[in-house]
């Protein structure tokens, strides 16, 4: 079964590859680059993508205690309980 199909896609195969062949290929002229649109973004300069975000350094406290003070008493602030 498979000796007939082996000249078969052997002229199939040999057909196909001279069909890509048209004429001698000549380089093409170069053309201006197309227009960006007014919408597009544009890339951050490095100075840009080195200035820090505000988020990335906010002004705040980790403690809400500046200096050591008394606690105000807290009513849910109980012992655990026994074992």
């Amino acid at each position: 079964m498979s000796r007939p199909l082996l000249p078969a896609a052997l002229l199939a195969a040999l057909l196909l590859a001279a069909c890509g062949k048209q004429g001698e290929l000549t380089p093409v002229a170069p053309r201006p680059a197309p227009r960006q649109a007014a919408d597009t973004m544009k890339a951050p300069t490095p100075e840009q993508m080195l200035k820090l975000p505000p988020s990335s350094a906010p002004g705040r406290v980790d403690d809400p205690l500046g200096k050591s003070e008394d606690r105000i008493d807290d009513r849910f602030n109980m012992p655990p309980p026994p074992r």
